[in-house]
């Protein structure tokens, strides 16, 4: 590698890249599609259903491997990106906006998955071992910065046109072109920071097209191959429809259950508060795990992690005037989901361990993308039909049958400390 292609100059930016479009089509299409009138059941089926791509990444993670480079794949993809969200934004003004953003939307996804996949194999290419486990902590933070970005700023700005135009389809329609150029620039930047490092590794690729075969087959055979699906799968139930319709309820009337907040609020809680607890989780999570292992931390990270839920029982029940209730319910939720999520990551890293471990590891975030996907599309008719108040006590509920498979799954009891990772 080149020294005037210092990962410093490229890695921030390029992780930044992979976050920041999948919060955006994720966590900000439902903001923008409540904001704009759509209800809670098509919320949570259309925008569950941009989960797919993810689901699906491992079935065409190969073509990446065995056609043009990364590097070409990642620029294409961030591109093509950039013009799905402009093309949003303008159709955000037109009668029929929601099937013609939802389309144009899945487009994106299937895109940032393909920059994820791409990105991820460019890093193992352009950086020798010791430097990639030594930048791990920089992309972390970098993909968390494009969180808050998003969700955060994003938002935010998305909540002031609001105010400022008293338009809410004018808002989102200069929010959504303002995220292209966002992006737009991120593509450019990328394009004259990243090496060209792939032309020697043709060897590699040809070892890729032969072995690829046996990879699915290979990560079935696994130990408790069942239940270890069947947790990646249900782990996530209860949160998968918590994320969906969390938004929905801070967002609407106090009349209709909802806690009657604005966008803008939303934006400044989760995108501030919210993620500086998620981040600050994230970090003393994985701190844990190097320091006792994940046979110890493992039920008290899960439990960290759904516990807060009963914060929005509280809140759907009660509905306290103070917005600091808000604040404090939001900052234990992040807060543990970013301390237990450590958890389960480390665990699906432990599932793909072996060779073929990067194959492996994205058929396992393919579950675990399934297993948000799916209950996700089911949270809005849940909802409605329970009502705010018992769909949060649903939630709390839905998340024992993960905790439960979580007591039965064999792993090294240390495994994920710092001297077993060195």
């Amino acid at each position: 590698m080149r020294k005037d292609n210092s990962p410093w100059y490229w890695i921030p930016l390029l992780n930044f890249a992979s976050g920041f479009p999948y919060a955006i089509i994720i966590s900000v299409s439902v903001i923008m599609y409540k904001s704009l009138g759509i209800s809670n059941e098509e919320i949570g089926v259309y925008t569950s259903l941009l989960y797919s791509p993810w689901v699906i990444k491992p079935l065409w993670s190969p073509f990446i491997d065995l056609y043009a480079t990364k590097r070409k794949w990642f620029l294409a993809m961030q591109l093509v990106i950039a013009i799905a969200f402009l093309i949003v934004g303008l159709t955000i003004p037109m009668s029929n906006f929601f099937v013609l953003s939802l389309a144009i939307f899945w487009v994106a996804a299937f895109a940032s998955a393909s920059n994820d996949v791409a990105s991820d194999g460019f890093y193992m290419l352009a950086l020798a071992k010791e430097q990639q486990s030594f930048f791990l902590g920089i992309r972390s933070t970098f993909y968390r910065l494009s969180m808050l970005t998003a969700n955060g700023l994003i938002v935010i700005l998305g909540g002031f046109l609001e105010q400022k135009y008293g338009d809410k389809s004018k808002a989102w329609s200069y929010t959504m072109i303002i995220v292209a150029l966002v992006m737009a620039f991120l593509t450019i930047y990328n394009f004259f920071t990243t090496p060209k490092v792939e032309e020697t590794k043709l060897t590699t690729e040809a070892e890729n097209k032969q072995s690829f075969g046996v990879v699915f087959k290979t990560f079935f055979q696994k130990k408790q191959i069942g239940l270890v699906l069947a947790f990646i799968l249900l782990f996530r139930l209860g949160e998968s429809q918590l994320l969906k319709m969390l938004t929905p309820f801070l967002i609407d009337e106090k009349i209709k259950g909802g806690m009657g907040l604005t966008t803008e609020d939303v934006g400044i809680i989760y995108g501030t508060f919210g993620v500086a607890s998620l981040v600050v989780g994230g970090i003393l999570g994985g701190i844990a795990i190097s320091k006792g292992g994940l046979r110890k931390w493992m039920l008290p990270m899960f439990l960290a992690m759904h516990l807060p839920i009963i914060g929005f029982i509280f809140l759907s029940y009660f509905h306290p005037e103070s917005v600091y209730y808000v604040y404090a319910t939001v900052i234990a939720e992040q807060f543990g989901y970013g301390f237990g999520f450590a958890a389960f990551m480390m665990y699906l890293i432990y599932v793909a361990d072996g060779e073929s471990k990067t194959s492996h590891y994205s058929i396992a975030t393919g579950f675990m993308a399934l297993g948000m996907m799916l209950p996700g599309m089911l949270s809005g008719f849940i909802q409605e039909y329970l009502g705010y108040g018992n769909f949060f006590i649903w939630v709390f509920l839905a998340t024992i049958p993960g905790l439960i498979l979580s007591r039965f799954l064999i792993y090294p009891a240390d495994f994920g400390k710092k001297s077993e990772i060195e």
